[in-house]
């Protein structure tokens, strides 16, 4: 009997070193899968953080360009405002002054519009 109990332990034998090499080469696999899945985690993290400079260089140069152009449209009203304001002083001079004259004539002017009325009284 011991002859097959010999070839009987041969065979198991055989049989859980199989069992332990399909087991090991299962392991091997998964771990491979996840460390592939890793690193190509890694690589994307990688690729985000190497593109996140130059998104802000890009973002930083749309936002200067986007103030220029404000600055440069609030510079235009400015200078429109103050435009505007200085013709509506010389218009009322200009009617004072026609005021003035009808006045000096004997004849009396118009009364004045109410937004006219108004600005004066109040100033606004």
């Amino acid at each position: 009997m011991t002859g097959a109990w010999g070839v009987v332990a041969a065979i198991v034998g055989s049989v859980l070193g199989a069992v332990a090499l399909l087991g090991a080469g299962l392991f091997a696999a998964r771990a491979t899968k996840t460390a592939a899945r890793m690193t190509a985690e890694a690589q994307r993290a990688a690729a985000e953080a190497a593109a996140e400079p130059a998104q802000r260089q890009a973002d930083l140069a749309a936002f200067k360009e986007i103030r220029t152009g404000l600055e440069r449209r609030i510079e235009q009203q400015d200078r429109r405002f103050d435009s505007l304001t200085s013709l509506v002083r010389a218009f009322s001079w200009y009617v004072s002054e026609l005021c003035s004259q009808m006045r000096s004539n004997g004849i009396e002017p118009p009364a004045p519009p109410a937004r006219v009325d108004e600005y004066n009284r109040t100033g606004v």
